[in-house]
């Protein structure tokens, strides 16, 4: 089933007229000013209100509005694979502004959050981690060595949280999300070898902040599974990046 949509996706692209993902322009997948609202500025610390206990540090490269919004949904709902390249570089952006001092020993581990199995299936694609798999790439071509960890996992089903209020998506969440089997081993390895505990370079990623429950759960999950308590969790194994951010998350920062 999904080497069939993917082939329809190929297809599609070639029979259908190329159009800008984020305004409709002719001609081009993601034209130039769309391209530069989405990583035309350098990234951001944002935070939600309310903040959900456990949130690391999070940075973000867009608001999520009008071209980048649409840019996004293209590649999550309607399958544009092609803007991967551009959504991974915004991420790269995030990644290294969250990722501590210049020069810090040790790879960037970039650990996406993961979509539900039912929500892969249906789009054909894991979009968080084809984007962080872009970032990845991204840096290293930059000189910084980065992998991508797909470290967690759904524990349970959640419900859709689209409607829910901030208090609600974190009842929704609550210890949804775990390390795969042996994710906690490979974790613990990569943290004392590097020191990563210390320097925060495990980077969550997904691709949208909204009330920051799902990067909550995420810390906690993987502060866990780092032998680490969530205060440690939150300020010293992980940060955050992600592609945009809801509009107030961008406000309440703002200097």
């Amino acid at each position: 089933m999904r080497n069939a949509w993917r082939a329809w996706q190929e297809l599609s692209g070639l029979l259908l007229p190329v159009v800008c993902a984020g305004c409709g322009r002719p001609r081009t997948e993601l034209c130039t000013a769309c391209g530069a609202a989405l990583h035309g500025a350098p990234a951001r610390l944002v935070r939600p209100s309310p903040r959900p206990p456990g949130l690391p540090a999070v940075y973000a490269s867009a608001p999520y509005e009008n071209a980048v919004r649409a840019v996004l949904l293209a590649h999550k709902e309607r399958g544009a694979l092609g803007l991967a390249g551009a959504l991974g570089r915004a991420l790269a952006g995030c990644v290294r502004a969250g990722a501590g001092r210049p020069g810090d020993a040790g790879p960037l581990l970039l650990v996406p959050v993961p979509s539900a199995r039912s929500s892969t299936a249906a789009r054909g694609h894991d979009p968080v981690r084809r984007i962080a798999a872009a970032a990845a790439r991204d840096l290293r071509r930059a000189g910084l060595p980065a992998q991508v960890l797909p470290l967690l996992r759904q524990r349970r089903a959640v419900a859709d949280q689209s409607g829910l209020g901030a208090r609600q998506r974190r009842a929704n969440l609550a210890g949804a999300l775990e390390l795969t089997a042996g994710g906690g081993r490979l974790l613990q390895n990569e943290l004392h070898r590097h020191g990563l505990l210390r320097l925060g370079r495990v980077i969550l990623v997904d691709d949208l902040l909204t009330t920051g429950s799902t990067l909550a759960e995420a810390a906690r999950a993987v502060g866990e599974a780092g032998g680490v308590g969530r205060e440690s969790s939150v300020y010293g194994v992980c940060r955050a990046a992600v592609v945009a951010a809801s509009p107030t998350a961008f406000e309440i920062n703002r200097n």
